[in-house]
């Protein structure tokens, strides 16, 4: 896919929550995260694009998913470096570095140095937090 910029979307709290399911908006707006094993996408793989489930930009590709044994989508590289953004959070006693969708500031979970070739890295996001359009 190109490498393009998605203009940002900015919306109150009440328009988020009209558009959002409470999960949804609970993961993305507010940073929670679902259990383990319990939201979608964690055991699909299906070929297609995940997209932030707040304002479809486009986050994943299928090609880069893999099954991490987390619980939860994990994926070795974004879909561009300009797809999604790392903040350094230091919550519940760890330092983590949280990955956010640049197009609009959603929460949609943490990435890892544990991943498989050739980055090393496990994005591991909430299921919740993106809509998958299958090719």
């Amino acid at each position: 896919m190109a490498d393009t910029m998605t203009p940002k979307v900015e919306k109150t709290e009440a328009e988020w929550r009209e558009q959002l399911t409470p999960t949804q908006f609970k993961i993305l707006r507010e940073h929670g995260t679902e259990r383990a094993f319990s939201g979608p996408y964690w055991d699909t793989f299906e070929k297609g694009v995940y997209h932030c489930a707040a304002c479809d930009a486009p986050l994943f590709v299928s090609d880069t998913k893999f099954d991490a044994g987390c619980g939860w989508p994990s994926f070795f590289q974004a879909v561009s470096p300009t797809a999604v953004r790392e903040l350094r959070d230091s919550s519940h006693g760890m330092i983590r570095t949280e990955i956010r969708c640049a197009s609009c500031d959603g929460h949609l979970g943490h990435v890892f140095p544990d991943g498989p070739p050739p980055t090393g890295l496990r994005y591991c996001m909430n299921g919740h937090a993106m809509v998958m359009q299958a090719e």
